[in-house]
């Protein structure tokens, strides 16, 4: 009976990720109790972590129903932040509302090596 709940809970975590939104869809969250925020094309519940987020909550509701993603790379999150939300990830906008130059910027995060010049790290020479 374990295994059958882990496969239930596995189903839906998946056919939660898969959900399409349009951008209308997520803007109709601005205001209400829930924040909706849209990073690279993919859409994120972040209502139960407005209190854990290290940069305070403002400035998630600040971005709430729209898209985030350049105040997002802007700031340089971490790798881990990158892992972990993807469990506040809801699903996807439809593909017709893609920003096609958001999939360009989106790096791999996973191995630690993104792909990007070094023109963007910086370093303390003493």
């Amino acid at each position: 009976m374990a295994s059958k709940d882990v496969k239930d809970d596995t189903t839906t975590a998946a056919a939660k990720t898969e959900r399409l939104f349009t951008r209308a869809e997520v803007a109709k969250h601005a205001g209400s109790k829930e924040t909706w925020i849209i990073i690279h094309n993919n859409v994120y519940d972040v209502t139960t972590f407005l209190n854990e987020h290290p940069g305070g909550e403002e400035v998630l509701l600040e971005q709430n129903g729209q898209d985030a993603t350049e105040p997002f790379e802007d700031i340089g999150h971490s790798s881990d932040a990158r892992t972990l939300m993807e469990s506040y990830k809801i699903g996807e906008l439809i593909e017709e509302e893609r920003t096609k130059d958001s999939e360009k910027r989106a790096r791999d995060w996973s191995n630690g090596n993104a792909e990007e010049d070094n023109a963007s790290r910086c370093c303390i020479v003493m």
